[in-house]
């Protein structure tokens, strides 16, 4: 008898005692080689509690994160697989979440997905079988030991559901309800997407703090104005300052200059979450300047 990997999740234990988190953010490769993904990875043992493998990203064809999620957790790495809903039916994502839980992947990060005609296959036909509720409700029941048809289960997982939120988008009391309804589906920790406003990040906070999820804000690295720009246009929710892409543009290093916003912003959101979670598009070795400081307050 093949026993599955054992499940267990010190991101879990760590923010139900109140420890500040850092997460971060590597992508798998749009091909078989995860060799560079791991080199990314490793390099933040001991940095990050937890690594997110994307899903997809962008609607861009790469490999399931299921693979290379469980090459980390066979390295002691501890993942959180991010799982969407647009390219799988709803047999399909259970499916692949109790392979996760066989592989001993315990993380789940809730997601609906980037729209088909962000990526590179817009002919591709979306699913949105279930929507990110639906999959954390379909989570919170396999957990329990039973499929969503009401089947039982040989071997009932033990996840750690997380779900996506994004504190500066407006109107912001007509998301307070959905978020609401994620934690009532057993979301556990939001994370955010990128905050550029501390502010409103209070505001977020301050509203959610009745749901008893915990927060770690999303924090990305601008490499240029450019870049800043086209977020501000394109990514809805996210409005970079006109102040920071000023400075971003008069910097005579503006990946440098980049770096030193995402430590400035992760100083000034901390009091305000229980984690932060580092977004360093494609360049990891910049986290820890990204991180720096931010255990030295840990409780």
């Amino acid at each position: 008898m093949i026993t599955p990997a054992p499940m267990s999740s010190t991101l879990r234990e760590k923010l139900e005692s109140n420890h500040f988190v850092v997460t971060a953010e590597v992508c798998p490769p749009k091909g078989c080689d995860c060799g560079e993904f791991m080199e990314k990875a490793r390099s933040l043992k001991g940095l990050v509690d937890a690594v997110n493998v994307t899903d997809n990203q962008g609607a861009n064809v790469r490999i399931s994160p299921l693979a290379p999620a469980a090459l980390l957790t066979r390295e002691g790495i501890e993942p959180i697989l991010q799982l969407t809903c647009r390219d799988r039916n709803r047999m399909a994502l259970q499916s692949e979440l109790l392979a996760a839980a066989a592989l001993g992947v315990t993380n789940i990060l809730s997601l609906s997905g980037d729209y088909i005609s962000f990526g590179d296959h817009a002919g591709a036909k979306p699913v949105f079988d279930l929507d990110s509720v639906q999959l954390l409700q379909t989570i919170a029941t396999l957990n329990a030991g039973r499929d969503i048809s009401g089947a039982p289960l040989e071997g009932a997982p033990s996840f750690f559901a997380g779900a996506a939120a994004a504190p500066e988008a407006e109107p912001f009391d007509l998301i307070l309800p959905k978020l609401a309804k994620k934690a009532a589906a057993g979301a556990r920790f939001f994370q955010t997407q990128a905050v550029f406003s501390p502010d409103r990040l209070a505001r977020f906070t301050e509203a959610v703090r009745p749901l008893g999820v915990k927060i770690i804000a999303g924090i990305i690295l601008l490499k240029s104005a450019g870049m800043a720009r086209y977020i501000t246009k394109n990514i809805p929710g996210l409005k970079v300052p006109p102040e920071v892409v000023a400075e971003l543009e008069a910097a005579e290093s503006p990946l440098e200059t980049g770096v030193a916003i995402a430590r400035r912003l992760a100083a000034a959101a901390r009091p305000f979450c229980d984690g932060i979670h580092i977004m360093a598009m494609g360049r990891e070795e910049l986290i820890p300047d990204i991180a720096a400081g931010l255990r030295n307050e840990d409780n």
